[in-house]
């Protein structure tokens, strides 16, 4: 799924998204931070939510089944691969977890970490850069498994 066709996806759904929580024009467009005729014109096919206000709705709608519906599961994971298609991004060393991680394990090179806090994992190369995080220790592990023992 393309950027435009994700925006024009939930642009168009944004009533039924709406709908489904049960709350007002004015409720849904405070809580996107948009104005109420903002919200209403592309309730109406007048015009279609920017890339910001399309990842809001995603974020404070992250529940939806409509939304799910859009994107096969949770929409976070679409605009994270849309945001990072084509992109080679180098995150920054860590501090290799010293105060807010446990080591689940290592295995090739690479360290396995989940967070006390949030629970959710990540995984870190031999140099504490972190190559992916995710809140399924399966993911993050096969991840690990398909970069193979080459550090």
């Amino acid at each position: 799924m393309k950027r435009e066709e994700f925006i024009n996806s939930v642009s168009s759904k944004l009533k039924l998204i709406r709908t489904e929580y049960g709350i007002t024009q004015e409720v849904m467009s405070d809580m996107l931070g948009i104005s109420k005729k903002t919200l209403v014109e592309t309730e109406k096919g007048r015009r279609v939510l920017s890339w910001t206000e399309t990842i809001a709705v995603a974020t404070v709608f992250e529940k939806s089944e409509v939304l799910q519906g859009i994107t096969g599961g949770e929409p976070g994971d679409v605009i994270h691969a849309i945001a990072f298609e084509d992109r080679n991004i180098q995150y920054p060393p860590t501090m290799g977890g010293k105060v807010w991680w446990r080591v689940i394990d290592e295995k090739g090179g690479y360290i396995l970490q989940q967070n006390y806090v949030t629970g959710h994992y990540r995984l870190l190369d031999k140099n504490d850069c972190r190559l992916i995080s995710s809140f399924d220790r399966n993911e993050v592990e096969e991840y690990r498994d398909s970069l193979g023992g080459n550090q």
